[in-house]
């Protein structure tokens, strides 16, 4: 994908804080049961063309978790940052949803659609706010834009 001056345009792509409110705010994650390497994530992936932001990030927290239950709150932030393993250029828009207290605590899902996810599982859980170590790709970087409190907390003195 470039542009007329020969740049290539960033790949547009969500990703979804999906918050479920207990005793303490708990953050939705998941696993790839197959590739443990991949690390934790949020639900995230590309926006399908024609389709607005708030829309793909539910639509990626369906096809990844399986939940329909998520309403979007707000968006909390637009990052620009390469592919970690590829180099492209990718812009994120970060959403913050919520879904219900009584959402279970944790389950498999069997990846649906058409994207490079299709035919994975995926083990989701719910995590305590704030997260005790980073998520995949620092993931959970903007969490603390929805509350301070929700910043990751990192052994290394940051």
């Amino acid at each position: 994908m470039t542009d007329n001056a020969g740049m290539t345009r960033p790949r547009i792509r969500v990703a979804a804080y999906v918050i479920r409110h207990r005793a303490a705010p708990e953050l939705l994650v998941f696993d790839h049961v197959a590739m443990p390497e991949a690390g934790t994530q949020v639900p995230a992936g590309g926006v399908q063309s024609r389709e607005g932001l708030q829309e793909a990030a539910l639509r990626e927290v369906a096809e990844e978790t399986g939940l329909l239950t998520a309403t979007v709150v707000r968006q909390i932030a637009v990052e620009d940052k390469p592919h970690p393993d590829t180099g492209q250029p990718r812009r994120t828009g970060f959403f913050y949803l919520r879904t219900p207290a009584d959402t279970p605590d944790a389950w498999e899902h069997h990846v649906y659609g058409d994207g490079g996810d299709a035919g994975l599982t995926f083990a989701c859980r719910f995590l305590p706010l704030p997260l005790e170590q980073p998520l995949a790709d620092d993931q959970d970087a903007w969490l603390g834009r929805i509350d301070p409190r929700w910043t990751t907390v990192t052994g290394n003195g940051q």
